[in-house]
């Protein structure tokens, strides 16, 4: 008889009187089919027409004495090729690989395929400075590490006595100068304190029948504007103590001032927006109007071209330099609009916060006429500013919490919440540094915080500013 690809059988040499299984007389044997035979699985589908064979015989350690050579047997171990197979798969993959019957029917839920395991006998944080990595993590991959959570002390580190500061939303009595010093207006008075000397000088007195309603500095913190109650806008020098100017147009009282290199806008209870240069000599050199109520809040972004106002109708407008009409209007908010704030990062992203009845911060794209965001705080917003180092902005509340919220944009994760002033936080000034925060309230205090991080890099400018503020000297 032949066998199929075989030559026909020969005559048994002397081998055959070998006391092995008759299977093994034939005398060619594909070492690679042996190699296969020994790594596959006893319950592997073998062919029937072409049998296999095995290239050496490896026999049974049952019987074998261990003792003579000082080895003591592996107990627990099966002989045979379902065996071996078994040790080369814990080898190679892990205890429970599924067998290949698995591959077979198709994929196994209980398969671990493709994933990092840790060790039994060694804890993962022996690898890892980081401590606690899960199940799942390789024992000699460490995680990044995770940045912690900057700390952001909780109570003012400096209080001021601020007698007659009034408890109005709609005025705006605080600013710090580029120069580093705090203009405040109590009463018909206007007082001026050094950051670096804490020395207070009193600017000036407009007299028993007006009062000081808004105060703002210029760019370069030489110069100082001055809203009155009966609508006049006064420009100080404030190295000499001087005023240099009075400037007229508007009938009611003027609670909101923003600069804007050598233009100051100026919002009076009137509902309208007189644009002054100061360089020429008209009062003013247009008017704006779109508001049907106060204008409580102005602010010109960072490049100088939008100029955003918030009135007491519910109103926050946009207007370019050169506009007389708002150039985009925002009608969600529910309650008066004062809390406004033009990002330094972001071209065109402001934040506008709503009294009382609206609490909400909202946040609009000027470039696209978009809104993106809307967060409520459940308390009144009084002020909004943004942190010029990093991605942050600080609000400050009235009714009915009175609190101090730093938040992280663009998720709004409150990074520390600030509590301390008894009434509603109505005014708030970022220092030079951009670091520290000065908030008043009707309580009659001015309370000093250190809410944000210290600039990563920072120009031949801005590092002056620094120097000078002197945090230890004021402390």
């Amino acid at each position: 008889m032949e066998v199929d690809g075989e030559d026909p059988p020969k005559k048994p040499s002397s081998s055959s009187q070998l006391n092995l299984p008759p299977s093994m007389n034939r005398p060619t044997v594909s070492l690679e089919t042996q190699r296969i035979n020994r790594l596959i699985d006893s319950n592997h589908y073998h062919s029937p027409s072409k049998p296999i064979y095995s290239d050496r015989f490896i026999p049974s350690r049952s019987g074998s004495n261990f003792a003579l050579f000082g080895l003591e047997p592996s107990p627990g171990k099966d002989d045979g090729p379902g065996s071996y197979a078994g040790m080369l798969r814990a080898a190679m993959f892990e205890p429970d690989t599924p067998e290949k019957r698995d591959v077979v029917t198709g994929f196994s839920p209980s398969r671990k395929m493709f994933r990092y395991k840790t060790e039994t006998q060694r804890p993962v944080n022996s690898f890892s400075p980081l401590g606690g990595a899960g199940d799942d993590e390789a024992p000699g991959v460490s995680r990044s590490p995770v940045k912690p959570t900057r700390n952001i002390l909780k109570s003012a580190y400096k209080v001021l006595d601020a007698p007659a500061l009034q408890d109005d939303f709609y005025l705006n009595l605080v600013d710090w100068s580029a120069q580093n010093i705090l203009a405040v207006g109590l009463a018909n008075c206007v007082y001026l304190w050094n950051a670096c000397t804490s020395k207070v000088t009193k600017l000036c007195d407009i007299g028993i029948d007006e009062s000081v309603c808004s105060v703002s500095w210029a760019l370069r913190g030489t110069h100082l504007a001055i809203g009155t109650s009966s609508g006049t806008v006064e420009i100080w020098d404030a190295l000499r103590c001087k005023r240099i100017r009075t400037m007229e147009g508007h009938r009611l009282r003027v609670g909101a001032l923003a600069w804007s290199s050598s233009v100051l806008s100026s919002g009076s209870r009137d509902k309208s927006i007189l644009q002054r240069d100061i360089r020429c000599q008209e009062d003013h050199v247009s008017k704006l109007t779109g508001h049907k109520s106060e204008v409580c809040g102005l602010k010109w972004s960072y490049d100088n071209r939008e100029l955003a106002s918030g009135g007491n109708d519910n109103k926050l407008l946009v207007w370019n330099q050169h506009s007389t009409q708002p150039v985009l209007r925002y009608c969600e908010h529910t309650a008066a609009v004062k809390a406004i704030a033009w990002s330094p990062h972001l071209h065109g992203l402001l934040a506008s916060g709503g009294g009382t009845a609206d609490r909400c911060i909202r946040f609009w794209n000027t470039t696209t006429n978009t809104s993106l965001n809307c967060v409520d705080t459940t308390s009144q917003v009084c002020n909004l500013a943004w942190s010029k180092n990093v991605n942050e902005l600080v609000s400050t509340h009235g009714y009915s919490q009175n609190q101090i919220i730093v938040w992280k944009y663009p998720t709004m994760s409150k990074l520390a919440t600030l509590t301390g002033h008894t009434f509603r936080v109505l005014y708030l000034a970022v220092s030079p540094d951009g670091q520290t925060i000065v908030t008043g309230a009707g309580d009659e205090t001015l309370r000093f915080w250190n809410i944000f991080p210290s600039p990563k890099s920072q120009s031949r400018e801005s590092k002056i500013g620094a120097l000078s503020f002197g945090r230890t000297t004021i402390r």
